[in-house]
């Protein structure tokens, strides 16, 4: 009776994980409903005589991908790089949108590095005595004395990776569990129900 009640409470939390990214897309969409194509829906209706739902929606997403579009085309050129670095000189001379635009730009340039990038490889370090945690190696830097060896560690949270905090650990103190980048963000996203059952360290 207890082994069929731990194999209930598994996959039903299993099916909970499963569902919750199909609620969250219901919501979203019924959000894009309301706020956006049934709003749209009475100004088309007026011009066409009768409502199509969904159009409301298709139209804002097609304006966003054009303008989208055209910022790329002008951001390519020289003229558009010229305009874009006027704004970033001017946006340097106010403190707070400062801080904002900076911001903005390294995220912008993190989203246009590729995986690999971003991600050198996956360590295993310890944040707390006798337990590990899954981090993910951004950047090496050297001691000028002695030339010792630092990572820079990026410890995702759970399940959300897109947040988290950076350490800085000695070379000597991390652990390589020989993991793809793939299997450790499937291990951070799960919260650890899907990923490698080895470690194998180096």
């Amino acid at each position: 009776m207890k082994g069929f009640a731990g194999h209930l409470r598994t996959h039903v939390f299993r099916g909970l994980l499963a569902i919750i990214p199909l609620v969250l897309s219901v919501l979203a969409v019924q959000f894009l409903y309301v706020a956006i194509d049934k709003r749209l829906q009475g100004v088309i209706e007026k011009h066409i005589g009768f409502s199509v739902p969904g159009l409301g929606i298709l139209l804002v997403t097609s304006l966003v991908i054009i303008l989208l579009y055209i910022t790329g085309l002008v951001a390519s050129n020289v003229i558009g790089k010229q305009f874009f670095g006027a704004l970033e000189s001017l946006s340097n001379r106010i403190p707070l949108i400062r801080t904002t635009y900076q911001i903005g730009k390294q995220l912008s340039m993190s989203l246009s590095l590729s995986e690999k990038q971003l991600f050198q490889k996956v360590v295993l370090v310890e944040l707390k005595p006798g337990t590990r945690t899954v981090g993910f190696v951004t950047g090496v830097v050297f001691e000028k004395q002695g030339q010792k060896k630092w990572f820079k560690i990026f410890v995702p949270t759970v399940p959300n990776p897109a947040s988290g905090f950076v350490f800085m650990f000695e070379e000597s103190q991390v652990v390589d569990p020989n993991w793809t980048i793939e299997e450790g963000l499937k291990t951070i996203i799960s919260g650890g129900i899907i990923g490698p059952e080895y470690i194998d360290k180096k």
